[in-house]
């Protein structure tokens, strides 16, 4: 029988996940719902409570829907020992952070990190001291140049969050590496299917599965899967701080994850080909997409990713707040909210400049993100164009 691990990860997102003892003979693994769980026996219940972590034990430790969730994402990330849900993305970067940091530690940030993050560094992890300093997102092997005595984990997104820097990974974990130093990412915009993050150095990976794990903008989740040198400490600060997912979400997630490949392909070719039309349109400065060779680090997204995803941004050819507001006001395929990873597309008004601290932001006019869903790509570029149309007659949007 073939090692799991040799099969592509299209087949993988299938099969993971789906012990017979869970799914009872179904496709897929049923929602279990519980609190209490009842024992036969005092001695049942004792030898429960002596390894609760391989058995049903209580409901906060989760039910076969929870751990089919979790056992599909490990197995997305060779060399991982194991995975752990949480409520939201910024819950699993709480937890993972906590798992490695005490007083006194230094954490190296990413400065074109997720808001919330920067937010949960300086609100959660500064009053307990644990000191954090922002790095250039494309410091790469340089970053040992940052390192102090008391420097105790690196935290890395790639992409960045609005800006689409791809760091450099494998130079950053092997410099961390030989300093005996932590490496986190928050993989959410890549997935484990375009990015194995374990495989590339790092030793714990952050999904916010909100986003493409769950795939249809209707449930909460996160996860952090670890190398087994971390994985331990992880499982203990989530029971700690009763960090619990309910069924129902796991359930969501897990339906999610099935349909992944497809949907990432889906979501690749459709932003790829508005990305590329962006770049000839005389109302757009930049296209910041991964996979163009005008956004920064995309030498090692060609290196290291097996694909890119529908979330990136454009900066517009000048024009202020206001003209974008009307811009993104006038579109009628894409809707205007937070989060991505759905079927749908959306749009958003961005401004990195103001949070970031070891970077300066700079770009010829406002920046918009777009997620582009699984519509057809011509109708969201006409879309577009119209909007787009208008800036430029306005008279703000002529390129020099």
């Amino acid at each position: 029988m073939n090692d799991e691990n040799d099969v592509r990860p299209a087949t993988r997102v299938i099969a993971a996940g789906r012990r017979k003892e869970w799914t009872q003979g179904v496709v897929n693994t049923p929602v279990w719902r519980a609190s209490t769980i009842l024992f036969d026996t005092v001695a049942d219940l004792r030898a429960a409570n002596a390894s609760p972590n391989d058995r049903l034990y209580y409901g906060r430790r989760g039910t076969p829907t929870q751990w089919s969730l979790a056992d599909a994402l490990t197995g997305l990330e060779p060399g991982a020992a194991g995975t752990m849900l949480y409520p939201s993305g910024v819950a699993a970067v709480a937890m993972a952070l906590l798992s490695v940091l005490k007083p006194g530690d230094e954490l190296l940030m990413v400065d074109s990190t997720y808001e919330p993050t920067r937010a949960f560094c300086r609100n959660v992890l500064a009053p307990m001291g644990i000191a954090t300093r922002f790095y250039d997102p494309l410091a790469g092997a340089a970053i040992a140049d940052l390192f102090q005595e008391n420097t105790r984990a690196v935290f890395m997104e790639s992409p960045g969050s609005l800006t689409f820097e791809v760091q450099d990974v494998p130079a950053i974990c092997a410099a961390a590496k030989a300093r005996g130093i932590v490496t986190l990412i928050d993989n959410t915009w890549a997935t484990p299917l375009f990015f194995p993050a374990i495989g590339h150095g790092v030793d714990l990976t952050i999904l916010a599965c909100t986003k493409y794990i769950v795939g249809h903008s209707d449930a909460m989740l996160g996860s952090v899967t670890a190398v087994p040198e971390h994985f331990e400490a992880l499982r203990r600060t989530t029971h700690q701080f009763g960090q619990h997912v309910a069924p129902d979400d796991a359930a969501l997630g897990s339906r999610g994850l099935r349909t992944l490949d497809v949907r990432l392909r889906q979501h690749q070719a459709g932003a790829l080909e508005v990305a590329r039309w962006l770049e000839t349109h005389p109302g757009v400065a930049r296209v910041f997409h991964p996979a163009l060779p005008t956004c920064p680090g995309h030498e090692h997204w060609r290196r290291d990713f097996r694909g890119s995803t529908g979330l990136f941004a454009f900066a517009m050819a000048g024009g202020d707040d206001a003209a974008r507001v009307r811009l993104i006001d006038g579109l009628d395929h894409f809707g205007i909210g937070f989060s991505w990873g759905g079927f749908e597309s959306l749009a958003l008004p961005v401004d990195p400049a103001p949070i970031r601290s070891a970077t300066k932001w700079q770009a010829a006019g406002p920046l918009v993100r777009l997620h582009i869903g699984l519509e057809g790509p011509a109708d969201l570029i006409a879309d577009l164009e119209r909007g787009l149309d208008r800036f430029v007659a306005e008279g703000a949007g002529a390129k020099a």
